[in-house]
């Protein structure tokens, strides 16, 4: 692959958080007695800020409810993170390493907040391969808004045209799209191949072992 730097997603991208987070957004639901939802629509909103994620699956509630369901996740979240820590996704640990030998620098870009991802990559044992980790409390403006992208681009001198952005959901795509990169699906996380073409993906791939020697 032919990029000096990789700007990946961490949900559903390098690690499996899908359980804790479908499982922490149905325990809030029932705390706060809200209406139910599908699996689907808690799934599509993984990538997204939290709140922002409230605001999509109950459009009519305001400002203050969203927020008090935010506090709600984190606080059922925080007591119930060491019952479910992510796994990496088979062949990450392998590809990270691979890309590091080749002297790509590679960060992350997440909607996940700061002190969770650090945790995370470091309980899965790969936080020393990223030079910029960004969560959603780092940013201005979160995905799908290029913020993250440019911001990471300008901190490390890198032009977009060297630079790759993964990611398994359309906002992912988007954001590395309307930063000027090049922009690599994965179809084993939250999305589908045919949503994450429809969203512009460069390539999309079911392996993140297939990155180091994808051609773009």
């Amino acid at each position: 692959m032919n990029a000096r730097l990789v700007i990946f997603d961490f949900d559903g991208t390098l690690a499996d958080t899908r359980n804790i987070i479908l499982s922490t957004y149905t325990s809030t639901i029932e705390k706060l007695g809200l209406p139910t939802r599908t699996t689907a629509q808690l799934q599509a909103t993984i990538g997204i800020p939290l709140q922002e994620g409230f605001e999509n699956l109950y459009p009519s509630l305001g400002p203050s409810v969203t927020e008090n369901c935010c506090a709600t996740y984190r606080d059922i979240f925080n007591k119930n993170k060491h019952n479910y820590i992510p796994e990496l996704f088979p062949g990450v640990t392998e590809t990270l390493e691979t890309l590091a030998k080749r002297g790509t620098i590679m960060t992350i870009a997440s909607s996940r907040s700061h002190d969770s991802l650090i945790e995370f990559c470091k309980e899965n044992g790969i936080d020393h391969y990223f030079s910029i980790i960004l969560g959603a409390d780092n940013v201005e403006r979160a995905k799908p808004d290029p913020w993250p992208v440019t911001h990471t681009l300008s901190r490390l001198g890198i032009p977009a045209s060297d630079a790759v952005v993964v990611g398994d959901m359309p906002f992912d795509i988007k954001m590395g799209m309307d930063a000027g990169c090049r922009t690599v699906g994965v179809s084993y996380g939250n999305s589908t191949v045919s949503n994450l073409i429809e969203a512009g993906a460069n390539r999309v791939i079911n392996s993140i072992s297939l990155l180091p020697d994808l051609e773009l």
